[in-house]
């Protein structure tokens, strides 16, 4: 199926701002934590966790994120910093079938407030090629067990797509905990961390698009892309670059490996000359 892909739009880095843009980001962050709605959830939010969650099943236990990123800081290098804030970048969007991703929801299946700021990332493979994720996220699925998808898509020679805009919930991974932390947003189904979740998902070398346990590895651009792409989000919503994670690792149901053949230090490298790690 032949997918138009939309009007470019340029990826910046946000935590650049000039002071007075931080300012009237400030303001207009005030102006929201007014509003009731918020509110309700900050009173609720006081509570405590046992008394918030009472109804919420815990995460079954899971091995501690150790972040790659984080061991070994490798020293800054000024001129991949240049290279990198230099790229001019063009983020393409297309619009994913409604029936592959959500809302993020403020009340869970159990009417219990949560918060769904984005607070992980999850790096994932494509296992086929950019083009057929692409078909598969913009075909409708009514059947819930086949919807999925990403925030964005990094392809082979550093393309940067986004399918859902990262105000939304994409439905990058179905049973799922992060830091012993999940939401059920329906009765019918088990534990997720898409609600909070952020998912961004590396196109897959011919050799690796498959089921087998390995790859030839991600291209030098891809990572470039990668690192454009993770630097807006740990600025835009304030994660913490431990938060950056894998599929493998969130996955409670043990069926999932991606993404293979992932290079920390390329990324690592990448992030530092950003100062954003180390």
């Amino acid at each position: 199926m032949a997918v138009a892909i939309g009007t470019g739009v340029t990826l910046g880095l946000v935590g650049l701002l000039a002071p007075q843009q931080r300012r009237e980001q400030s303001r207009n962050e005030s102006s929201l934590l007014s509003k009731p709605p918020v509110m309700d959830w900050l009173d609720d939010a006081a509570k405590g966790p046992a008394e918030q969650n009472a109804l919420t099943p815990a995460p079954p236990s899971s091995r501690k994120w150790d972040s790659p990123l984080l061991k070994a800081c490798p020293a800054s290098d000024p001129a991949l910093q240049q290279r990198l804030m230099a790229m001019p970048l063009q983020l393409r969007t297309i619009q994913a079938d409604p029936s592959n991703y959500g809302e993020r929801t403020m009340v869970d299946a159990h009417g219990q407030r949560i918060d769904p700021t984005p607070a992980v990332i999850v790096l994932h493979e494509t296992v086929y090629s950019l083009g057929s994720a692409v078909n598969t996220f913009t075909t409708p699925h009514p059947n819930d067990n086949d919807q999925a998808s990403y925030h964005t898509l990094v392809g082979q020679q550093g393309e940067i797509v986004q399918v859902v805009d990262p105000s939304k919930r994409a439905y990058g991974a179905g049973h799922s905990a992060f830091d012993g932390r999940w939401v059920f947003t329906s009765k019918h189904f088990s534990g997720s961390i898409n609600n909070f979740a952020l998912h961004v998902s590396l196109e897959t070398p011919a050799d690796g698009m498959g089921p087998g346990a390995g790859h030839s590895g991600y291209s030098k651009a891809q990572y470039d892309a990668l690192s454009r792409v993770l630097a807006d989000w740990l600025v835009r919503y304030h994660i913490e670059p431990r938060a950056i994670t894998t599929h493998r690792h969130v996955d409670q149901g043990g069926a999932r490996s991606d993404p293979r053949s992932f290079d920390w230090r390329e990324l690592q490298k990448r992030l530092t000359a950003m100062g954003l790690v180390c």
